[in-house]
C-alpha cells in the first residue's frame, strides 16, 4: 500500500527515461522503414509511376520543346511523386491497422504515442526523397541544367513537402475502413494532381479550374518546386504558410478523431 501511495504521489518517478524514449522513437522508425522497404506493392508504384511519367513526358516527348519544358515537368512530377508516400503511406496503413487492432495494441504498449506517427512520417519523408532523387537522375537524360543549390532545394522541398499529405492521409485513415482506403485516397490524389496543374500547365485548363487551384496543397507545393528549379520568381512565404496551416489543421483533426474513436 505504501508503495502504491508513493507511486501515485510522484508520477515522475515512473516516467520513462530519456534514453528509452529516444530508443522507442528510433525503433519504431526503423521498423516502419523496413516494413515498407520489404513491401514492393507499396514502394514500386510510388517510385515507378512518377519516374515513368517523367521519362515519357518530360524526357522523350519534351525533347523538341527545349530544356525549360523538361525543367518545368521535373518540378511538377516531383510534386506528383511526393504526394503519394504521404497519402498512401499514412492513410492506407493507418486505416488497415485500425481495422486489424494493431493501432490499439501499439497504444497499449509502454512507448510514447508520438513514436508511431514519427515512424510513419520518417518513412514517408525517406520515400519522397528517393522519388526526387530518381527524377533528378532522369532529368540528366533531358540535359536539364540545375545548379547544386537548385537540386538540393528541390530535394529539400520534396522531403518536407510530403508532410501536408501525411496529415491529409492520416485524417482520411481515421475516417474509413482499411479496404476502402486505397480507392478513397485515389479519388483525392488523382483529381488533386490534375486540378493543381501537375499534368498540364494551368493556362491550358478552363478558367474556373484555374481559379480554384490555390485551394489544393499540391498547387502550393508545385509553386515551391518550380521556384527551386528557377521557373518562378514570385513570393514563396504565402505558399509555405498555406502548407503549414494545412498540415497543422489536418493533424489536429486526425488527432481529435483518434482520441475519440481510436
Amino acid at each position: 500500500m505504501d508503495t502504491l501511495l508513493t507511486l501515485d504521489a510522484s508520477p515522475d518517478s515512473v516516467a520513462m527515461p530519456l534514453g528509452r524514449v529516444l530508443g522507442a522513437y528510433l525503433a519504431e522508425a526503423r521498423s516502419e522503414c523496413l516494413r515498407y522497404l520489404r513491401a514492393p506493392g507499396f514502394m514500386l508504384p510510388i517510385t515507378l509511376f512518377p519516374g515513368m511519367f517523367y521519362l515519357v513526358f518530360g524526357v522523350l516527348m519534351a525533347k523538341g520543346e527545349g530544356a525549360d519544358a523538361s525543367r518545368y515537368l521535373l518540378a511538377s512530377y516531383a510534386t506528383f511523386g511526393v504526394m503519394s508516400p504521404g497519402l498512401f503511406g499514412f492513410g492506407v496503413s493507418l486505416a488497415m491497422e485500425r481495422d486489424g487492432g494493431l493501432l490499439t495494441l501499439k497504444r497499449a504498449l509502454p512507448m510514447p504515442p508520438g513514436a508511431y506517427l514519427f515512424g510513419k512520417m520518417l518513412m514517408a519523408m525517406a520515400a519522397a526523397g528517393f522519388v526526387v532523387l530518381l527524377l533528378l537522375a532522369l532529368s540528366q537524360l533531358a540535359r536539364v541544367a540545375l545548379s547544386p543549390g537548385q537540386a538540393c532545394a528541390l530535394f529539400a522541398i520534396g522531403v518536407l513537402g510530403v508532410l501536408p499529405f501525411c496529415a491529409l492521409g492520416m485524417f482520411v485513415g481515421t475516417l474509413i475502413k482499411g479496404q476502402g482506403a486505397p480507392g478513397m485516397l485515389n479519388l483525392i490524389y488523382l483529381p488533386m494532381s490534375f486540378l493543381s496543374g501537375l499534368w498540364f500547365p494551368l493556362p491550358m485548363l478552363p478558367k474556373v479550374l484555374q481559379q480554384v487551384a490555390p485551394l489544393w496543397p499540391s498547387f502550393h507545393l508545385d509553386r515551391l518546386a518550380l521556384a527551386a528549379v528557377g521557373m518562378r520568381q514570385d513570393a514563396l512565404l504565402p505558399h509555405v504558410l498555406v502548407l503549414l496551416g494545412f498540415t497543422v489543421g489536418f493533424l489536429l483533426l486526425a488527432a481529435r478523431r483518434l482520441r475519440r474513436f481510436g
